[in-house]
């Protein structure tokens, strides 16, 4: 029971995965948002602390741009999003006053934020907590790791895009892992192709593979490929839930698949 006490408001949480990615712009939150979606869809219970400081869109793609973060005995209360209001939320984006301001801190203002995040949110009892992460590797990385030492690190999802400029960046995401000591859960390759809006067909307008490829280079297992959809594009901007709304969708098998993968990876 001790153990459990030194773990405070992580107590109850099975598992922490980190969402990382070596450069902006492939997708990473996208990623989290839906793998998160994918999960609550599959019956888990599900938190997404969101540590992009200077770039928080989660709240957006999840609707919940307007809530405020309310505290209590124990901590913060996260925002709940979902399609039923079920997923716990976490994000600077509930406590700027203007959705526009820019984040200008300096390195010990971003981790002294973050320990609060790790520490004082009242997460309650949840089966995964996606932690989405900026590009790159930084103090907020290092933080992040340094705050949950206290509480196992189950390991971190590596998001890239097919083009060999992406995945080099991830090469140095993985030399981050092995470094810090973080299980390298999976590789996803999003943006894999364009799915058409009128016919469906699925065109590589990227190189392809790149993700697959990395993976067997280093060993990683290749959790699946998410192609460009703009069905997908058009929920996240209108912060709708594109799996309740698009079951039959090529894209949603893939989101599945890479749900249903981490989970097996996580609980064997």
């Amino acid at each position: 029971m001790a153990a459990q006490t030194d773990r405070g408001n992580l107590a109850h949480v099975k598992h922490v995965v980190l969402v990382l990615s070596g450069k902006g712009g492939v997708g990473k939150s996208t990623v989290t948002t839906e793998l998160a979606l994918a999960l609550l869809h599959a019956g888990r219970k599900v938190g997404v602390l969101d540590v992009d400081l200077c770039g928080p869109s989660i709240p957006r793609m999840l609707g919940v741009t307007a809530h405020d973060v309310h505290e209590c005995g124990a901590g913060w209360v996260p925002v709940h999003a979902g399609p039923q209001q079920n997923l716990a939320l976490m994000s600077i984006g509930f406590l700027l006053d203007d959705p526009d301001e820019a984040v200008v801190w300096r390195g010990p203002k971003k981790t002294a934020l973050i320990g609060q995040f790790v520490t004082d949110v009242v997460w309650g009892e949840l089966d995964v907590l996606l932690v989405d992460t900026p590009p790159g590797t930084s103090d907020e990385h290092l933080a992040v790791l340094d705050k949950l030492r206290k509480h196992r690190v189950d390991g971190a999802v590596l998001v890239t895009t097919p083009q060999a400029v992406s995945t080099a960046d991830v090469r140095r995401e993985i030399t981050f892992c092995k470094r810090t000591g973080v299980k390298i859960l999976g590789i996803v390759e999003n943006m894999s192709g364009f799915v058409c809006p009128h016919c469906s067909e699925c065109t590589s307008i990227f190189s392809k593979g790149g993700g697959e490829e990395l993976a067997k280079l280093t060993g990683s297992v290749f959790l699946g490929s998410v192609p460009l959809d703009p069905a997908l594009s058009a929920s996240l901007e209108q912060g709708q839930d594109f799996l309740q709304a698009f079951p039959e969708s090529a894209t949603y098998s893939a989101l599945q698949g890479i749900a249903e993968t981490v989970m097996s990876v996580l609980e064997h």
